[in-house]
Parts: structure tokens; sequence; C-alpha cells
């Protein structure tokens, strides 16, 4: 969604700007590309910087409870610099590069319930004001896919996808929130598993998949999590379904194991315990619903009414208290 709003902030008779985003889904650790339109006021102004913000809307648990809020996870200067003239149109053209770890959005084109948006800021004689938001579609990437398509061949089904605020302990994450996946089991799991979770850590040589699944009790032995990770290259050649079968049965075993090959280079080392969550959560059910696993993989529940640009102007500044602050 585009759309174009008079800057406030700056008065009546301020330039407006109106962002457009290349139309394709864009990969993680891909190029996002678009022009930003400017359309001068009554008077000329000076345009000091223009910056796009990546934004997502994100969940984080603590001692109150669940709460919603922004984040944002990268900032780019596109452009600045120059005189707008009065009643003047001009274009500033941008690519910027996406975070390796940016969540996706969409898996066969269909919404997975994950809000991202690229805001526009734009500084005119020392005030800013944000303009545009633009909705933010990520498709994955070969390796996500591949091994999402496998977790539909098994049987597995998608129950929702949520941001989830906070750290995996022992990973080599690097933002400040990770994307969850929750699944419904295949058949021959629904006995020891209520659900399993699953979280992509991308890299420029590969990815860390996390896997944790909620254990059912036994007779004899509470329900518990079991938690462990893998790491894949992205152009690895694998019989993705037999090898993601493999993790499923390691992971529900509760054997540790820590990957085919090396960690990835700047990712650190494995150590020698299970990763954790840092802040020990439990999601709860989030926004999307499972209409359908199977042979072509993982098919996902459209989110009614899901406007990005909405919703983040409807959950605030949650995480942003001092973001007016920034440079």
């Amino acid at each position: 969604m585009v759309f174009k709003r008079l800057l406030g902030s700056l008065g009546v008779g301020a330039p407006t700007v109106d962002t457009v985003l290349a139309p394709a889904p864009v990969l993680p650790g891909g190029a996002l590309g678009g022009q930003v339109h400017l359309k001068g006021g009554q008077a000329d102004f000076d345009i000091e910087h223009i910056t796009l913000d990546l934004v997502a809307r994100v969940e984080a648990e603590h001692e109150e409870g669940e709460s919603e809020g922004v984040v944002v996870f990268d900032r780019f200067t596109v452009g600045g610099g120059f005189r707008l003239t009065a009643e003047e149109s001009r274009s500033v053209p941008f690519s910027v590069t996406l975070p390796w770890e940016t969540p996706v959005t969409e898996l066969y084109g269909q919404p997975l319930g994950i809000v991202l948006g690229v805001r526009t800021e734009l500084a005119v004689a020392g005030a800013k004001d944000r303009g545009d938001l633009d909705q933010l579609t990520v498709a994955p990437l070969p390796a996500q896919e591949a091994i999402l398509e496998a977790l539909g061949q098994l049987g597995f089904g998608f129950k929702s996808a949520d941001l989830e605020y906070g750290h995996i302990g022992g990973t080599g994450q690097q933002l400040p929130f990770y994307q969850e996946i929750e699944l419904t089991p295949a058949p021959q799991y629904a006995h020891q598993v209520n659900e399993i979770e699953l979280t992509f850590l991308a890299g420029p040589a590969g990815l860390e998949v996390v896997l944790e699944a909620d254990k059912r009790g036994g007779l004899f032995s509470p329900g518990h999590d079991a938690l462990t990770r893998f790491t894949v290259g992205h152009h690895d050649n694998r019989d993705w379904t037999a090898e993601v079968d493999g993790w499923i049965r390691q992971l529900v075993e509760h054997r540790p194991a820590y990957g085919h090959g090396a960690p990835f280079s700047g990712y650190g080392t494995h150590g020698h315990g299970e990763p954790h969550h840092d802040d020990h959560h439990r999601s709860g059910p989030g926004m999307g619903t499972a209409i359908a696993a199977g042979a072509a993989g993982l098919a996902v529940g459209v989110v009614g009414g899901m406007v990005a640009a909405e919703v983040v102007d409807e959950v605030g500044d949650f995480f942003e208290g001092d973001d007016e602050s920034e440079d």
C-alpha cells in the first residue's frame, strides 16, 4: 500500500512525500528498490535528508504480560542535501540491502500475518516528520522455502507466525527480535508433541534453523520443551524431506544436535549447552489460521483486514520511547 501524507509538523504548504517500492517481493539479505517522490510546497525548502526506516510489529513478554509495539530494525539515508523549490516535483531513486534476518512475510504468495513496513522520514530546516508508510513483502530464501516445503510434505500444518522481542541464546542472532513459525504436528508425531516452533536465522553463509517442540507429558512425566538447532548452506542440495524428518526425530527424542558442518563465519561456536530463549518465552496462538498442508507444502490462511500501515499506527511507539531523539 502506498499513500501520501502532508508533513504536518512542517506546517501548511510544506512538501509532500510519496514512496513507491518495487512491486516484487524481496528476499532476506536482498536489495529493496524504489523511488521517493517529492512535491514542493508553497515555498522553497532545503531537504536535509531522506531516511527510510524498516519497521516491524513485535510482541514482547514481561512481568505484566504481553505487549505489542514497533521496532525499527534498520535505517538508511537515501538522499538529501538539496533545495526543493516551490511546486517542484522530484524523484529520488534508491536501492538498499535488507538485513539477512529480515522476517519472511509470505509463503507461496499467502501472507503469514507478519507486519513489516518501510517508513519515510523527511528532514527539513531542522525539523523531522515521518511521511508515508508502505507495506514490505518478503519471500523466503531458497533454503527456507525448501525446509518449509519438506515440513508440509511430512504433514506439518501452519498454525501462526509472529515476531518475538528478545534473543535466542547460543545463536548468532543479530536483530533485537526473531521470527517464530508455529506448526501443528504431523500425524506421526501428534502423540508426542503439541506443536513445533521454527525460527530461521539467516546470514551471508547460510541459515541457523532453530526448532523447539512443546512435548506432551506421559503417564509419569510432565510435558516440557525441547530445543535444538542445525546449520545449512544457502545452496545445499539435500533430500530435504528426509533431512527435516531426521531433525524432527532428534528433537522429539531430545538428542542434542548442532548441525551438519561448521558454524557460520561470524556466528561464533555453538558451545556445549543447548541454545535457549533468553526471555523464557512461551508464545500464544497468534493471528494466523491453518487451512491445509500437504504435497504442495505448507498452505497458510490469509489474515483478513491486515494493512501494515494501519496496524503500525495503532500499536504506536511502544519500543521507541526515545526515537524522536535519534539522529
